[in-house]
C-alpha cells in the first residue's frame, strides 16, 4: 500500500480556481470586454494627405498619374511588408521558447517518456518561459500515465509531480480543461481514490465543462475494482444525466461488479444494456457472463410461473429477441458455448433466433444523415446530381461496390469478376434487372477499361442504367452506401465499414443496418461465392422461455462461424 503523499491536495483545491479565470482566457480577444483592452493600441493615423496638396495644385494634370502611381507603389510595398511581416511573425512563433517546448513536449507524449518531459518542464521554469495550458496538459497526461502503470519508481514520480505541477497550473492561473480533469482523474485513482475521481468530474460539470466518457472512466473503473457497486451505479447515473453514453468496457465493468456482489437484478439491466447498444460481446464480457450463469447465484434467481401473454407482448413492444420481463425459470442453468447454422438454429438447444426488424422511419431519418454528411464532404452539386439520377433510373435490388469486388483476390481491376457477379444478382432478382454497379470515373475510362470485352460490358451496364461513374475526386463509399440505403436493398462488398467516414454514422443504427444488407463474397475455384445476410439478428436475445444466446465479436469472418454462449434451464415452464 502506498502511503499518504503530502503533494495530494484536498478537494478545496479544486474548488478553490477562480471561476473567472476558467473562461477568461477561452474568450477570444476580439470578443473580449473594452474595458481590458489597452488604449495604447489605439493611436490616431497619421495622414498623408497634407504632404501632397501643395504638390497636387501646381499641376493637376501632370500629379494624376504621378500620385496614381505613387499609391500602387506604395500598396505593392505594403503588400510585400505585410507578407514580410506574416513570414518572420510564423518564424518568431515558431522558434519561441514556448513553441520549441511545446514541440518537445509533444515528442515526450510521443514516446512516453516522463523523466525528459520533467527535465523540459523544470529547464523551461527556470528560463522564465510562459506555460500555457496544453504544455501542463502533456505533462499531466505522462504524470497519469506513468503513475496508472506497474512501475514504482514511476508510479511514485508520477503521482508526486502530477499533483505538483497541478498546483503550479492553478497558481499560475491557466485555465484547465477537460482533458486537464480526467488526466487528474487518472491520478486520483491511481492514489486508489476514485472517490476524488468522481468529484472532479461533478466539478467539471460546474464549470461547464462538459464531461466525455473518458472522464468518467477512472471513477468508475475505480469504484467497480474496489467493489464499491453502490457507487458505481451513482455514477452511471450522472453519465446519464450528462448524456455520457457508456460503451462496452463500462457496462462490462458494471456487469462484473453486480454479478460480484450478487446484485442479480442489475445483472439482468447491465445485459439488456449490452443488448441494446453493444450487441456482440469481447471475449472478457463473454467470460463475465459465462461466469454469471454458471454461479449459485444465478441458479437462485428467476420464477416458476409466469404470464405467456404479458411475456409475449414485451417481445412485440420490444421489437422482437426480447421481453424484459425479468428471470424465467429456476434451477441451474446449462451453460454451453456452441455455433448457430446459416438459418440461425442454435446447435446447441435447437432453437431459433429471431430476425428484428429495422423500423422504416429510422431508415429515412438515417438516408437523411448520411446525404447531410455526404454533402459536407463531397462536391455538393456532384452528390445532388446522383440523387436526381437514382430517382430517375432506381430503384435497385442490390448495389455493387464496383472496385471492391473488381480487386478482391485480384492483381489489378478484373472486370471479369464483376461481370460475373452482376449476372448472379440479375439471375436471383425478382425482376431479373441488373444490380447498380458504382465505379469511379477513371476505372470506366482508364486502364483495363479499354480493353474491348471489358468496354461492352460497361456499354451493356450504361444502357441498362445500372452504371453510375463517380466524378474524379470524390469518395464513392458515399455513392454506393447512399444507393443501397435509399433502395432498400442489398449491398455487394466486402468492405468491412469499419473506417472513419462509417464512424460518423454512429454505432446504432448502422450496425444494424449492415448487417441486414451486406452482402459478402469469398473466392472459389468457379469464381466469387455470394454469401446473403442472415435470416437471423446477431445480437445478444432472449426467448419468451427465458433462454438466453450470447454472440461474440470472435469467428466474424467468413470460413470461422462465429461462437454463441447458449444459456438455458431445463426445469423452464409457464
Amino acid at each position: 500500500m502506498l502511503g499518504v503523499n503530502p503533494y495530494v491536495p484536498s478537494l478545496s483545491m479544486f474548488k478553490k480556481i477562480p471561476f473567472s479565470f476558467l473562461y477568461w482566457n477561452c474568450f477570444p480577444r476580439s470578443l473580449r470586454p473594452f474595458g481590458t483592452c489597452h488604449y495604447h493600441l489605439f493611436l490616431k493615423p497619421v495622414s498623408i494627405l497634407n504632404f501632397h496638396v501643395n504638390y497636387f495644385a501646381v499641376d493637376k494634370t501632370r500629379n494624376l498619374s504621378t500620385v496614381a502611381t505613387a499609391a500602387k507603389s506604395t500598396v505593392n510595398t505594403s503588400n510585400s511588408t505585410n507578407a514580410m511581416s506574416n513570414k518572420a511573425r510564423k518564424k518568431a512563433h515558431r522558434e519561441s521558447p514556448e513553441s520549441v517546448l511545446k514541440y518537445k513536449l509533444d515528442m515526450c507524449s510521443k514516446h512516453g517518456n516522463l523523466v525528459e518531459a520533467l527535465r523540459l518542464y523544470e529547464e523551461g521554469r527556470s528560463n522564465g518561459v510562459t506555460l500555457k495550458q496544453h504544455h501542463y496538459n502533456v505533462l499531466l497526461y505522462l504524470c497519469a500515465r506513468e503513475a496508472s502503470g506497474d512501475g514504482v519508481e514511476l508510479k511514485e514520480l508520477g503521482l508526486k509531480r502530477g499533483f505538483e505541477i497541478f498546483q503550479k497550473m492553478v497558481g499560475d492561473k491557466v485555465s484547465p480543461n477537460e482533458a486537464t480533469f480526467t488526466s487528474m482523474a487518472r491520478l486520483a485513482v491511481a492514489r486508489e481514490d476514485p472517490d476524488l475521481a468522481f468529484e472532479l468530474v461533478k466539478q467539471m460539470k460546474s464549470l461547464g465543462i462538459p464531461p466525455k466518457l473518458r472522464s468518467y472512466g477512472p471513477a468508475l473503473f475505480g469504484f467497480c475494482e474496489k467493489g464499491n457497486a453502490e457507487k458505481g451505479y451513482e455514477l452511471d447515473a450522472h453519465m446519464a444525466e450528462s448524456g455520457v453514453v457508456p460503451e462496452e468496457p463500462e457496462l462490462s465493468a458494471l456487469l462484473k461488479v453486480s454479478a460480484d456482489t450478487k446484485n442479480a437484478d442489475k445483472v439482468y439491466d447491465m445485459l439488456q444494456r449490452l443488448r441494446a447498444t453493444v450487441r456482440q460481446v469481447s471475449e472478457s464480457t463473454f467470460q463475465i457472463i459465462e461466469d454469471w450463469f454458471k454461479s449459485e447465484d444465478a441458479a437462485k434467481v428467476g420464477v416458476e410461473s409466469w404470464d405467456v401473454n404479458k411475456i409475449k407482448k414485451g417481445v412485440v413492444d420490444g421489437g422482437g429477441g426480447w421481453h424484459g420481463q425479468g428471470w424465467l425459470g429456476s434451477g441451474r442453468w446449462r451453460v454451453m458455448r456452441t455455433k448457430m447454422t446459416k438459418n440461425g438454429v442454435c446447435c446447441c438447444c435447437g432453437e431459433k433466433l429471431v430476425s428484428i426488424d429495422i423500423d422504416p422511419k429510422e431508415t429515412e431519418n438515417f438516408a437523411t444523415k448520411l446525404t447531410e454528411l455526404a454533402c459536407n464532404r463531397e462536391v455538393k452539386a456532384h452528390f445532388i446530381q446522383f440523387q436526381e439520377w437514382l430517382q430517375q433510373h432506381g430503384p435497385f435490388d442490390a448495389v455493387v461496390d464496383g472496385a471492391n469486388v473488381g480487386l478482391i483476390n485480384a492483381d489489378s481491376f478484373n472486370f471479369n469478376q464483376l461481370n460475373n457477379v452482376v449476372n448472379q444478382l440479375r439471375r436471383m432478382s425478382p425482376s431479373k434487372r441488373s444490380p447498380l454497379v458504382i465505379l469511379h470515373q477513371g476505372r470506366v475510362t482508364n486502364g483495363p477499361a479499354r480493353n474491348p470485352n471489358n468496354r461492352n460490358w460497361l456499354d451493356s451496364w450504361k444502357r441498362a442504367g445500372a452504371l453510375y461513374a463517380t466524378p474524379a475526386g470524390s469518395n464513392d463509399d458515399w455513392y454506393w452506401l447512399y444507393a443501397a440505403v435509399s433502395c432498400k436493398c442489398l449491398l455487394v462488398t466486402n468492405d468491412e465499414m469499419r473506417d472513419h467516414l462509417f464512424q460518423l454514422l454512429g454505432t446504432s443504427f448502422f450496425p444494424r443496418w449492415k448487417e441486414k444488407h451486406q452482402v459478402r463474397l469469398s473466392t472459389t475455384r468457379l469464381g466469387l461465392l455470394l454469401h446473403m445476410p442472415p435470416p437471423y439478428s446477431i445480437v445478444i436475445q432472449e426467448s419468451e422461455s427465458g433462454s438466453w444466446h450470447v454472440p461474440s465479436v470472435a469467428g466474424d469472418d467468413l470460413l470461422n462461424p462465429r461462437q454463441w454462449l447458449c444459456v438455458d434451464r431445463t426445469r423452464n415452464k409457464s
